[in-house]
């Protein structure tokens, strides 16, 4: 895991005040959507499928900063669209990294290189540059050859100018776990901090809809990658996530940890499901009917659904909701996964499973790790 100590430091601080103070949603990563234009047409993205009037409008650094405030969560994410064509995001940038906030800037990086200099180097402030795979796979997912080099050249330049830099990478059915696993290392080798992975979600909007990843498909998908991970692979995610990925680690979907604002206002449920608009951050958490969504609510739209904006809250919580939890976190932090199926299930009233490729079918089973055994 590749976190900054400081913005795990500041998470671990934040979730201390929530639990202190009796929240049990509260946010952690403010998805900031300061416009839906972008300069790519992706085949699998359902952000762009808006209006002209809608695609030509932005929200303006005082509208961005007051959701930052009204939010209060420690990290925030400015996805899109593209960022980059917003005509005021170098001032949008300062702001948050002013209020000091971890902030990462997700781009498909064509215009990044050229606008490194309208930036400044901060701890606070990191590139997350689009990469779904090796150049064929990437081209072939954004719908536009040449994207790949242009991306890899930017990374270069970035590092090189000081910048903390992330890559972002969404996975789809046809994706070759021998080619990701030699893509990873690539990325390893151009010096970046650290990757995410997700599997694609099935927006409704989204031109193809044939190459979405199914619960069962992803899971091992994940595990073919993800199996004994060398540690030159550094992750930019929790290692319950990446379990969680592999089928190993159960979680439930926590959409408010990830809250989303934009054009419109604040997005219910969650980035990846549109389904109305409220005004307040605080009417958002009380008046949204949370049990209608994730897997134990049956709603077909989240069965498939592991996306990390859903999930990765669900890992924190799972990391700081007990002691057991932060002992196994630590422990795959340290030691990486067990290679065998470990034997054993945990108390009734545990949330997690951990294992094998059957392990998901255990409910209530919690990671049996040696360490484990000591801790009351």
């Amino acid at each position: 895991m590749s976190v900054p100590v400081g913005q795990m430091l500041a998470v671990l601080k934040h979730v201390a005040v929530q639990k202190l103070r009796g929240n049990k949603r509260y946010p952690l990563v403010l998805m900031l959507e300061p416009l839906f234009r972008c300069n790519l047409a992706c085949g699998g993205c359902g952000k762009i499928q808006h209006p002209a009037d809608v695609l030509r409008s932005h929200l303006t650094p005082q509208q961005c900063f007051a959701a930052v405030e009204e939010c209060g969560a420690p990290i925030v994410s400015i996805p899109g669209g593209e960022p980059l064509l917003h005509p005021q995001i170098a001032e949008i940038v300062e702001g948050i990294v002013s209020r000091k906030k971890y902030l990462y800037l997700c781009t498909n990086a064509i215009k990044l290189e050229k606008m490194l200099s309208r930036f400044s180097p901060s701890p606070y402030l990191a590139f997350s540059v689009h990469l779904d795979g090796p150049r064929e796979e990437h081209d072939h997912a954004v719908c536009r050859d040449g994207v790949y080099d242009t991306a890899i050249s930017a990374i270069r330049a970035a590092l090189s100018a000081g910048f903390r830099v992330t890559t972002n990478s969404t996975l789809f059915t046809d994706a070759d776990s021998d080619r990701y696993r030699a893509f990873f290392d690539e990325v390893m080798a151009l010096g970046v901090e650290g990757m995410m992975v997700s599997p694609g979600y099935s927006y409704s909007k989204a031109p193809d809809q044939d190459h979405f990843l199914q619960r069962e498909r992803s899971q091992s998908l994940f595990r073919r990658i993800l199996e004994q991970a060398p540690s030159r692979w550094q992750f930019n995610q929790s290692p319950v996530f990446l379990e969680f990925l592999k089928g190993a680690w159960q979680l439930e979907c926590h959409p408010w940890g990830t809250p989303t604002y934009n054009l419109f206002g604040w997005q219910r449920p969650c980035y990846l499901l549109d389904e109305g608009y409220v005004q307040s951050f605080r009417e958002l958490i009380d008046d949204t009917d949370w049990e209608a969504y994730g897997r134990k609510s049956g709603n077909a739209k989240c069965q498939d659904c592991m996306v990390h904006c859903g999930y990765e809250p669900a890992a924190v919580e799972a990391t700081f909701g007990s002691v057991r939890g932060l002992v196994a976190t630590a422990w795959l932090t340290l030691f990486g996964p067990p290679r065998r199926t470990p034997s054993g299930v945990a108390p009734q009233g545990s949330d997690v499973v951990f294992g094998s490729e059957s392990s998901p079918k255990q409910q209530g089973a919690m990671p049996t790790l040696p360490i484990l055994d000591q801790v009351a």
